[in-house]
């Protein structure tokens, strides 16, 4: 009898890996504490990348499906200094390897293509414990418990299912984001949206800088990036929204009106995004029964490759879970001696954030885009 998969956490990499299950004939159960598929925003663009998101989603079956939701046009990008002139500007030509599509699209994609019912939404999970030989329980927040013989976590940044194989904690990487909004940019922004390029457009300083990109319907997703430690942001208000933007807009008073009115037109109350990460070497000993894919795993400051590994990361485990359907150690074994390597490597090969608002900003960035 083939093992029932239970999985933590309903974002993009466990649900590939119950799609790449499913296609295997694998059953799983995928439990997410938010209510539903809507409760939340789900993030903005993400570039799919042709060496591993992609072909997450080639070996889930659904390539077809995600060309069908990709933003034509959007690899598009814009290099601006702080008065708003053009340092690089590249257009997308439609040979580039990193289609972007937005994140709660991709996701409902995902969620479209399992069974129903296999999604088990409103689950938070309170705590987790081996139960010996292998299996594991995991306690829900409504008192409710499930055992399973192979328990996976793709919960994320803050994993309850981590704390069963390792003591790593993320730690601030000294950097936050502040995310906003302005829709129908084109008719109602227009000086912005006349700045941004089709795709992204970033604005950088050492220390600071302001990203932008074009979503659907000419809706503009904004975030500023501030090199300050923590305290610095626990004394602006957010719960004041005016007066966060306000704060956060005097770190960019001498900057072009342009840029600045990302940040002081936005439609949305600013939203702080603190930044964590794992050690990068981060691993753990095989334990039989339970192991990680994606953050939960390897943690990394923002460098558009998280949620490509948590896809390929979950499509993997899937593949190798079907190839040794009856030696599950065997499957978590081959999974995880793969997945330690790639994801420490990639870790190092991705632009850091302190390199990308680093003294040499913005031509660091410039000439890696000449290089590429």
């Amino acid at each position: 009898m083939r093992t029932h998969v239970t999985i933590i956490g309903a974002g993009l990499g466990g649900l590939t890996l119950a799609r790449v299950l499913h296609v295997h004939g694998i059953p799983s159960t995928v439990y997410e504490a938010e209510s539903s598929a809507t409760a939340r925003a789900q993030g903005g663009l993400l570039d799919i990348r042709d060496y591993n998101g992609q072909l997450a989603l080639q070996a889930a079956g659904l390539t077809d499906e995600f060309h069908g939701i990709v933003l034509q046009g959007r690899q598009a990008m814009r290099v601006l200094d702080r008065d708003g002139k053009i340092l690089l500007d590249l257009p997308d030509d439609g040979t580039g390897g990193s289609p972007e599509v937005l994140r709660g699209e991709l996701r409902q994609l995902l969620l479209d293509s399992l069974p129903a019912g296999t999604v088990r939404w409103g689950h938070k999970v309170g705590g987790v414990r081996s139960l010996g030989d292998g299996r594991h329980e995991v306690a829900f927040a409504d008192g409710t418990t499930v055992a399973t013989g192979l328990l996976v976590g793709a919960d994320g940044a803050w994993s309850r299912v981590r704390r069963l194989l390792s003591d790593a904690t993320p730690q601030y990487i000294g950097i936050s984001f502040v995310e906003t909004y302005l829709f129908d940019g084109d008719t109602r922004h227009p000086t912005s949206a006349k700045t941004l390029g089709a795709g992204a457009t970033t604005a950088l300083e050492p220390g600071k800088g302001i990203m932008a990109h074009r979503e659907r319907d000419g809706n503009v997703h904004s975030w500023v990036m501030l090199a300050k430690p923590q305290d610095w942001f626990d004394g602006v208000d957010f719960t004041d929204p005016d007066a966060a933007t306000t704060r956060i807009a005097q770190e960019f008073a001498t900057w072009a009106p342009e840029l600045t009115a990302l940040i002081t037109d936005g439609e949305t109350p600013p939203v702080l995004r603190t930044l964590h990460a794992l050690p990068v070497d981060h691993r753990w000993d095989r334990t039989p029964g339970v192991t990680l894919i994606g953050d939960a795993a390897h943690l990394t400051g923002p460098n558009g490759e998280g949620a490509n590994l948590a896809m390929y990361d979950g499509a993997e485990l899937g593949r190798a879970i079907a190839a040794h359907p009856d030696d599950m150690e065997t499957a978590l074994t081959e999974y995880e001696q793969a997945m330690f390597p790639r994801s420490a490597a990639s870790a190092a090969e991705q632009p850091d954030l302190h390199e990308v608002l680093g003294d040499d900003t913005p031509h660091n960035l410039i000439n890696r885009f000449a290089e590429n």
